[in-house]
């Protein structure tokens, strides 16, 4: 990673890109900077993710409320004010959304698995 200086933020000023699930919608807001992505995430109403993420993530949820569902069963139901830190490659997780959602993720290479441990 590299050294961010400080600076602000206007998501308002910020595209929203649409990306399709299997069922339902997201939308992203993403700011890019080496090796570090933050991003503002919205899901539709029924929305269910396409994919099985391997990635590792900070999420906190803003608004709403949604669940990411993990490839062993266990689910988890996270609501406005929780979050939830994952590894990169340590638990493959699928969200899903009866009612909308709005997210705060962050993941980038400070996430990755450490190869000796």
């Amino acid at each position: 990673m590299s050294n961010i200086p400080f600076q602000t933020i206007d998501w308002s000023s910020i595209k929203k890109v649409e990306h399709r699930g299997e069922t339902g919608v997201s939308w992203w807001q993403t700011v890019q900077f080496p090796g570090l992505r933050i991003r503002i995430v919205e899901y539709s109403q029924g929305y269910v993710a396409d994919h099985w993420c391997q990635r590792g993530h900070i999420v906190f949820c803003l608004e709403g409320e949604f669940v990411s569902e993990l490839s062993n069963g266990e689910k988890c139901t996270l609501t406005k004010g929780e979050m939830y830190v994952v590894s990169d490659d340590l638990s493959s997780h699928k969200s899903h959304c009866a009612s909308g959602v709005k997210l705060l993720i962050v993941d980038g290479d400070f996430l990755k698995k450490d190869v000796n441990t």
